[in-house]
């Protein structure tokens, strides 16, 4: 029981950050990345039997996750409304230029088609590398570079679509 604790302690220590930002990249609640987290940690003690090789604690964790999500919305019913989130602004508050363009760049991401936005979240929030990414998507890895490809030059061909609004904020 004692080694199972150690193991619980150092994974649990080295990896909460990694899988706080991606729960939080995933939900865009603080409150609600946190009890995923939660909750991963809770099933990943329960199974911690089960994870033979400590190099793939981080995939492991994140699958754990992954289907924590997803369990979150099997669980809840949303009601539909006639807006959407991304076309309301909060006009109260202020932000800065690089705030905007995180904001941007979030919403042009999460624009991108499932199949292609959620490779590339692994990658650069996660920081997954292709292989790892295969497997927590159960995917080739041919097919994974590929979607991360196509990700990269759909978010490229946005960027270049749109107006240079630079310094218009200001005046």
């Amino acid at each position: 029981m004692a080694t199972k604790q150690v193991r619980y302690e150092a994974l649990v220590k080295a990896l909460h950050g990694d899988l706080y930002r991606y729960a939080y990249w995933l939900t865009h609640d603080p409150q609600v990345a946190e009890d995923l987290v939660q909750e991963t940690f809770l099933r990943a003690w329960r199974a911690l039997d089960s994870l033979k090789d400590e190099k793939a604690a981080k995939s492991w964790l994140i699958t754990i996750l992954r289907r924590e999500n997803a369990r979150r919305f099997e669980r809840k019913r949303f009601e539909m409304a006639e807006y959407e989130e991304a076309a309301i602004k909060d006009a109260s508050s202020t932000t800065s230029e690089q705030e905007t363009e995180n904001h941007w760049l979030r919403e042009k991401i999460a624009q991108l088609p499932e199949e292609y936005r959620e490779p590339l979240v692994l990658q650069v929030i996660g920081g997954f590398s292709g292989d790892e990414i295969a497997s927590m998507l159960s995917l080739n890895k041919n097919t994974v570079m590929t979607r991360l490809f196509r990700a990269r030059n759909q978010l490229k061909e946005t960027l270049d679509e749109e107006p240079t609004m630079r310094g218009f904020q200001n005046g």
